[in-house]
């Protein structure tokens, strides 16, 4: 009987032992696949991240590359502007000194009309030929301007003295414009086409336009004078919207960013 006993609870201890293990068994085998499975989606995200890094880290190289280039660009722009500005504050100096060499001219010629007259058609035939080559601003009202006194003078409807006045008063008025910023109407050759357009003058530097229908452009110095352009670009045409609003409202002095229109080195001025 004994024995018996013994025998049982042998094999129920073995029995129970097996069961153990096997469920042991069972329950490691999840668990090892679940350990599997997180090293694979680890290694998966792992690949994944370094993928965007990568992305990431050629993106900001173009963004470096294209700053770089963006600020190559604004520096040369900076420098064209200074230079345009220095042709310009030279040009304005050559009127000051062209005056002055007129007002001595004429008080050295006396108060009569034969010694006067071929002064002061001396120097109407001097601001004909700078504004004819230089700046397209009005260009043709300029030169009727001087056309008028010159014929006037010649034809005795004015006398001399009565011409240097108003030529003096022609010459003060470029100084004048020549500093303007501002907003003007005038009539441009476009694609072959005489257009009336309105302008926005940033002194004697740089000149934008903008049609009847709001499509905008700029004047572009060459070799050979000023043309007019249409801009294309849409990030351009609302750069010039936003300078000919702001100079509508009066706004002439600030910081805008614009598109190129400087004239080129060695052109005209």
């Amino acid at each position: 009987m004994t024995d018996s006993s013994s025998g049982d609870r042998s094999y129920h201890v073995r029995t129970t032992l097996w069961v153990t293990l096997l469920t042991c068994s069972l329950i490691a085998t999840p668990i090892l696949v679940q350990a599997q499975d997180s090293d694979s989606s680890l290694s998966a995200r792992l690949i994944e991240m370094r993928g965007e890094v990568d992305s990431l880290q050629s993106e900001l190289n173009l963004q470096r590359e294209e700053h770089k280039n963006r600020m190559a660009y604004l520096t040369a722009q900076q420098a064209d502007l200074e230079a345009s500005k220095d042709r310009e504050a030279l040009r304005v100096r050559q009127l000051e000194e062209d005056l002055e060499e007129m007002r001595l001219e004429v008080a050295a010629a006396g108060d009569t009309s034969e010694t006067l007259t071929p002064v002061v058609l001396d120097h109407i035939s001097a601001l004909r030929n700078q504004v004819s080559s230089g700046y397209p601003f009005k260009v043709q009202e300029r030169l009727a301007a001087l056309d008028e006194i010159s014929s006037q003078l010649e034809n005795g409807v004015v006398n001399a003295q009565r011409a240097v006045n108003r030529v003096w008063a022609f010459v003060e008025d470029e100084i004048r414009i020549s500093r303007e910023n501002a907003i003007y109407t005038q009539s441009i050759n476009l694609n072959g086409e005489n257009v009336l357009v309105d302008i926005a003058k940033i002194g004697n530097t740089m000149m934008y336009f903008r049609t009847r229908d709001k499509s905008y452009g700029r004047a572009v110095s060459t070799g050979s004078g000023w043309r007019f352009e249409l801009l294309e670009s849409p990030a351009d045409q609302e750069q010039v919207a936003v300078l000919f609003d702001s100079l509508r409202k009066q706004i002439r002095q600030g910081y805008f960013e614009l598109p190129y229109a400087l004239p080129a080195p060695g052109g005209s001025s």
